[in-house]
């Protein structure tokens, strides 16, 4: 095959080369085996390409060297090309540095000759004007304007610009010799001013901006430019007021004027602030006298509502004003005007908040105890009193004579609610009216005065009323209604406790009040759980008084039956009695407390009823069918047990049940009954009682079993 350079070209293999080369010589590769193979040819054939290629090297390598000098000619070209490109360059850079230093030589000579030309002109444009003042002061001190200036009402503009400067000038002369023409330039120039300003409120009226504006530039020199912002403020607030809401026609006349104040004055924050004060001291705090004045001394309640309507409207108002442009200071400012209104008021709310809400609680609860036909009892103070409470509360017994109140709780869920809600408003507005360092303090106050009148006046005095009420225990037909009270006191006390967290902790969780008003609410809730716990204790007392009555129904004979053939075996009467009593208290009890107090109370009510029936059991002698009698009966106070729901209960009537099966057991098998699971655990004394019980125990000389 011939020799081409494009066979050496990248990938390159040479063994492949050597194969391809030796596969294509006739005899020099493997087709037609061992015989066929010539070496001379291919020897030959290798020889033959190696003379190929040398001659293929000696062509590459003369284009190279071609290549090599046509590329270094090209180089040396290039080089001069670029040497004579700088040389080109180095001489426009010298021609611009040339032509910069002449332009800033010119520039020199021009700001020179400008500065000779201003010093020739001023002086010139000065005395021209000088001149000019001094032929219109010849025309005001002959006493006749001859000027057209000072004549044509159209060149008002010009004739003002002159007044005002003769003006300045009048004043650094002497009074005696210029008197008559200072005066008659003054006269003058109020005059211009009193034109400009009608002028002015003219175009207001014709609601022309861009001849305001005019005006306004020309006034801005005058002293009496205050008196033309004057003026435009009194003029944007006619018609503005047109209906009874001065609070929103403030906000829209004020979101009116505050583009146009832009457009006319060329200090708009200034005129906008004047504005806005001049509202806030004339129809703003009129309007806040003339509606508090009328209520302050004859309806505090009116009088603190209208106070939190007009100072949260107020407030807001300044809210919505201070998105204007009012100057740097605008908060400042606003809550400056806020407090010059609302001042003489603020100082003395939190007095007139007590002393309405003191006066409006105790109006409320006079109402409710006049509606029970109530007269309300002066409950004991002092040493007396407080020894009284002591005993109670340490032997549970009753002192003083029962009170009978006809099922009367002297609680009222509707009283509670009137006064949480007037103390809710107090909240409310203390929290706005007050001062933020005063905020605290304040708020407790007024949770004094709820502690004072809800929990004191009315729960406490409705605890003290219903202990009162509570029956000694062995009343006979005694009506318990003291669970009512804790079942309404507890509802009281919920709706106090939401109000303390919603409405109370919100003002003083980030003040030392806190402590104290969580303290108090402690002391509160301690002195009503002590009353309560008394009264719950003596009201179980009672409720095991009436089980005690019923239980003496029961006779001897129920448990000694003298025909012991003819016996039905069912429960008694008087455990029918007691357990019907049992269920309807202890649903009550159920009624009346909430979440764990339930299951306490039944737990104390469950145990009581347990030793009453336990030591009751004891009092009666038992033939066989009377022990069998006696086994039903707490069979069925084991049931109406299970209505507590309380597993302790539950296991002691179950260990009476197997207590009374003593008292039927055969006497051989009264040892391992007495071994049983229910009974191992017990006092020996306690089983060997309760046999003693049997009316066979001396006969069948059962007391060997616990010799």
């Amino acid at each position: 095959m011939a020799a081409t350079a494009q066979l050496f070209e990248e990938p390159f293999d040479a063994d492949e080369y050597i194969e391809r080369l030796a596969w294509r010589t006739p005899g020099g590769g493997s087709k037609g085996g061992a015989e066929a193979f010539d070496p001379k040819r291919l020897l030959e054939e290798f020889e033959n390409h190696i003379e190929e290629l040398k001659q293929l090297d000696e062509r590459i390598q003369r284009r190279v060297e071609k290549l090599e000098q046509q590329c270094h000619r090209e180089a040396k070209e290039f080089a001069r090309k670029v040497q004579d490109l700088q040389r080109s360059n180095q001489v426009a850079f010298q021609h611009f540095q040339e032509l910069d230093e002449h332009i800033s030589y010119v520039a020199t000579k021009v700001c020179h000759l400008g500065d000779q030309l201003e010093g020739v002109n001023t002086p010139r444009q000065r005395a021209v004007e000088a001149q000019r003042l001094m032929t219109y002061f010849n025309e005001f001190l002959d006493g006749e304007l001859r000027s057209d200036v000072f004549n044509n009402p159209d060149k008002i503009k010009e004739a003002a610009d002159i007044i005002q400067k003769l003006h300045l000038i009048a004043q650094e002369l002497p009074f005696d010799r210029f008197a008559d023409v200072k005066a008659k330039i003054a006269s003058k120039y109020h005059d211009l001013e009193r034109q400009l300003i009608q002028e002015f409120t003219a175009a207001q009226r014709r609601g022309e901006i861009g001849r305001m504006r005019e005006v306004a530039a020309v006034l801005l020199h005058f002293k009496g430019y205050a008196h033309c912002v004057d003026v435009y403020i009194k003029q944007c607030q006619e018609g503005a007021y047109a209906r009874s809401d001065v609070f929103e026609d403030t906000a829209a006349l004020c979101q009116r004027v505050n583009k146009q104040v832009g457009e006319v004055f060329c200090s708009p924050e200034t005129v906008m602030a004047k504005l806005i004060q001049n509202i806030f001291e004339n129809k703003l705090q009129t309007h806040v006298r003339d509606k508090l004045e009328e209520t302050r001394r004859s309806d505090s309640e009116q009088y603190l509502k209208n106070l939190y309507d007009l100072y949260s409207r107020t407030t807001a108002l300044a809210a919505k004003l201070a998105e204007f442009n009012l100057g740097s200071d605008k908060h400042t400012f606003l809550s400056k005007l806020i407090k010059n209104i609302f001042s003489s008021h603020l100082e003395s709310y939190m007095e007139v908040e007590r002393e309405y809400l003191r006066t409006r609680s105790s109006t409320i609860l006079q109402r409710y105890y006049d509606s029970k036909h109530h007269q309300k009892r002066l409950l004991g103070t002092g040493s007396i009193q407080e020894l009284k409470e002591r005993i109670r509360q340490r032997t549970n017994l009753p002192l003083g004579p029962s009170i009978d109140t006809h099922g009367e709780t002297f609680l009222s869920q509707e009283v509670v609610v009137n006064l949480l809600q007037e103390t809710r408003h107090a909240f409310e507005r203390c929290h706005r009216l007050s001062d933020p360092s005063d905020l605290p303090k304040n708020a407790y106050s007024i949770f004094l005065l709820l502690v004072e009148h809800l929990c004191v006046d009315h729960i406490d005095y409705a605890l003290e009323i219903g202990l009162s009420a509570i029956p000694s225990a062995d009343a006979k037909n005694a009506n318990l209604y003291f669970l009512d009270v804790v079942q309404q006191a507890n509802t009281i006390f919920h709706l106090f406790d939401k109000q303390f967290n919603d409405h109370l902790m919100p003002l003083i969780s980030s003040s030392p009040k806190l402590t104290e008003c969580l303290h108090k609410k402690k002391e509160v809730i301690e002195q009503m759980e002590v009353k309560l716990d008394t009264g719950i204790d003596r009201t179980l007392n009672c409720m095991v008084g009436q089980m005690k009555q019923i239980l003496t129904e029961q006779k001897k004979t129920d448990f000694k039956p003298e025909d012991e053939n003819n016996v039905m075996l069912q429960y008694t009467i008087a455990c029918s009695k007691v357990c019907a009593y049992v269920s309807k208290q202890v649903e009550r009890v159920r009624q009346s407390m909430d979440g764990k107090n339930v299951d306490t109370v039944l737990t104390e009510l469950g145990v009581r009823f347990h030793r009453l029936v336990h030591e009751h059991l004891q009092q009666f002698s038992y033939s066989s069918m009377g022990g069998m009698l006696a086994i039903c009966d707490v069979a069925e106070y084991r049931r109406c047990a299970k209505d507590f729901r309380v597993p302790l209960v539950l296991q002691l009537f179950d260990t009476l049940h197997a207590l009374c099966n003593l008292l039927v057991v055969a006497p051989d098998n009264l040892k391992q009954v007495c071994s049983g699971e229910q009974l191992t655990n017990l006092d020996r004394n306690l089983l060997h009682a309760f046999v003693q019980l049997r009316a066979d125990y001396r006969s069948s000389r059962l007391g060997r079993h616990f010799s």
